[in-house]
């Protein structure tokens, strides 16, 4: 018989760009990506520590494919920083799909970082820009309030919630991501890509109904 998650004082729940584009009929959908929500929402009820994250893009952002002419959304370009996805126009600033889903349900949450609002840098790490240095100062706020274990949900497994939980390690915390409570965009084999890689950090992956 499976025990119940019961996190501890000094465990943290990062829910990450739980938002309408990232949604079913949002921008950037991600395929059943709102079967998250309840799932999330019974999650926090056993923290007292939870993160939230939003994506917020200024209008114009460098990763929107509408920035560069004659480019489409999925198709990858290098920038100062590397290699940068376009996506289609989302989480856009003070528009309704950057808004969090209506029926995500966290009163006690503690922080709400954004994340994404630098014009010429994508973020998808709630830690690091994708520059790789410049810091969003989440490990700081973390560090000092003494918590040390990261447990990660949200959208999409592949991409925000996997560089999450990379810097997460490489910044010293413990990582755990709750894969029943993520959802994937699956580009061209991420998914697994990001499990393999997940794997090879000794980020565990578990089910929200498994004990830690």
């Amino acid at each position: 018989m499976q025990a119940s998650l019961t996190p501890n004082d000094d465990d943290v729940l990062l829910v990450v760009d739980v938002q309408n584009d990232f949604c079913p009929g949002g921008a950037l959908a991600v395929p059943r990506g709102d079967e998250v929500v309840p799932v999330i929402n019974n999650l926090a009820e056993r923290f007292k520590h939870v993160v939230l994250t939003q994506d917020w893009h200024p209008a114009g952002h460098a990763s929107f494919a509408s920035s560069h002419p004659g480019r489409n959304p999925m198709e990858t370009i290098t920038v100062a920083y590397g290699d940068q996805v376009l996506w289609p126009d989302h989480c856009v600033q003070e528009r309704a799909g950057a808004e969090f889903h209506r029926d995500l349900s966290i009163p006690h949450a503690e922080l709400i970082l954004r994340k994404g609002y630098n014009h010429d840098i994508d973020s998808y790490s709630a830690f690091f820009e994708n520059d790789r240095r410049t810091a969003t100062g989440l490990a700081g706020y973390l560090h000092e309030r003494g918590l040390a274990r990261v447990f990660l949900a949200g959208l999409a497994f592949d991409f925000c919630v996997r560089f999450s939980a990379e810097d997460a390690v490489n910044a010293g915390f413990s990582a755990i991501v709750l894969e029943d409570a993520c959802r994937a965009i699956d580009l061209d084999g991420s998914a697994d890509a990001t499990r393999a890689g997940l794997e090879a950090l000794g980020v565990r992956r578990l089910e929200t109904s498994k004990a830690i």
